[in-house]
């Protein structure tokens, strides 16, 4: 028995067994260092990006503490709760506990907004062990009187950073103050804002920190460049990208729902098999597009920041950031969707002049020069301010003029013409470190 196995950690057989079956032999560090401890039953806060093992590192002791002390059920309640802040994550942490609680017999239920809440009512009546729930809908059911908290003996709560950015610290708290004071909280972030080391403060009473990082650092292991393009030329551009068959399965990042919508359609009028999420599409929609993805039907997945935390899938060749994100830190979160499990990914992304702001603040978190394709332009000065504080109207952030001329040094430039040249799209400079 090496040190390195799960049984060594202190996990039960059925536990293993079922590791096994799924071709889990050796802990992720995170797992290394929460399972021990969270058996004995302290505290956590983990700082952990995606693709770490931090399902595993929470789910794992929680099952086995679960299934060491069996009350019987009441109605109404649940032994354990995990918030996650989207749907997807959310469906993505049960269907884990199931595979790995598979011969455990543990009740376990997900609820989360966007679909009729008859059969998540009918599954809390029964009484729970396991309740995975987005904030909103789980604030729902609680003020409709189908859930109490009172007997909650662990809470998770995972990705809280992503909670912050989506305005969900408050029904946390909210809900944090329905739970009994004796418990077990586990607090997981891939980043540590302000906001969110004092809600863990608040949380945890002494707990154990583990801070990991995935094995390569992600953004080290992916081949990155970026194309300077007009904005309206983006979708154009996109198509032509797309013309390499080496981008065999692709996640598109947009900022905005109705962007992932537009992206969707001008690539299939274009031929590629394509499919957008996002907030606003119903839950078995995404759910579908995300199976066709997942089995090799759909070639492009069009997804906004918060639709996409959710996604786990191999095999993603590239990702292309069609509008670069406003928060560094999302581009890491974006990328690593490529390159997981050990394999090789790249990051494409298109910066329009008034995006140029955002890709030096992604340069400077990575500590990466991204590789250039075309001409960078000059960036123009930045918008005056007036005394007030207030944004000029017609004034857009970063350097636009609100009219869809995002300029570039005071030079125009005819419409339908990239800032890229020379080079075919997509195409590898010689050298290029891959």
């Amino acid at each position: 028995m090496t040190e390195t196995s799960f049984s060594s950690l202190g996990l039960n057989e059925a536990l293993c067994r079922a590791l096994a079956a799924e071709g889990y032999t050796i802990p992720t560090p995170i797992q290394a260092q929460a399972i021990g401890p969270l058996l004995a039953g302290r505290d956590l806060l983990g700082i952990a990006q995606t693709g770490t093992g931090k399902t595993a590192a929470f789910g794992l002791p929680l099952l086995q503490r679960l299934a060491t002390n069996r009350p019987a059920p009441v109605p109404k309640t649940t032994r354990a709760l995990i918030l996650a802040p989207t749907r997807e994550l959310a469906i993505q942490i049960e269907e884990a506990l199931a595979t790995y609680g598979r011969h455990l017999g543990l009740r376990r239920a997900v609820i989360y907004g966007g679909v009729g809440q008859g059969p998540q009512v009918k599954a809390i009546a029964r009484g729970l062990d396991i309740l995975v729930a987005t904030p909103g809908r789980l604030l729902d059911l609680i003020g409709q009187r189908h859930l109490r908290l009172e007997r909650v003996e662990v809470l998770v709560l995972d990705e809280a950073d992503r909670m912050l950015d989506m305005g969900f610290v408050r029904d946390v708290r909210k809900i944090v103050q329905l739970l009994p004071h004796k418990r077990q909280s586990l607090l997981f972030s891939a980043t540590m804002p302000a906001d969110i080391a004092e809600l863990a403060r608040q949380m945890l009473k002494q707990p154990l920190r583990v801070e990991v990082t995935p094995q390569a650092i992600t953004v080290e292991r992916i081949a990155q460049s970026v194309h300077f393009v007009e904005a309206p030329d983006k979708r154009d551009l996109l198509v032509k990208v797309l013309r390499d068959p080496a981008l065999a399965r692709v996640i598109v990042f947009t900022r905005t729902k109705h962007g992932a919508d537009r992206v969707a359609r001008h690539l299939e009028r274009a031929g590629v098999a394509t499919d957008a999420i996002h907030g606003d599409k119903a839950q078995n929609a995404r759910q579908r597009a995300l199976t066709r993805f997942r089995e090799g039907q759909l070639r492009v997945l069009v997804a906004t920041d918060i639709a996409a935390r959710g996604i786990d899938v191999d095999g993603v060749t590239h990702v292309v950031n069609f509008e670069l994100p406003n928060v560094p830190e999302s581009y890491v979160h974006r990328i690593g969707r490529t390159a997981r499990a050990g394999a090789d990914g790249a990051a494409i992304s298109f910066c329009a002049p008034d995006e140029q702001p955002f890709l030096r603040d992604i340069e400077r978190l990575t500590r990466i020069a991204i590789r250039r394709i075309g001409v960078e332009p000059r960036q123009m000065a930045p918008v005056k301010q007036p005394a007030n504080g207030n944004r000029p109207h017609g004034a857009r952030p970063n350097g636009g003029n609100g009219n869809g001329n995002h300029g570039n040094g005071g030079q125009a430039r005819p419409k339908g013409k990239p800032f890229h040249r020379g080079r075919r799209f997509g195409q590898q400079p010689r050298g290029a470190a891959a």
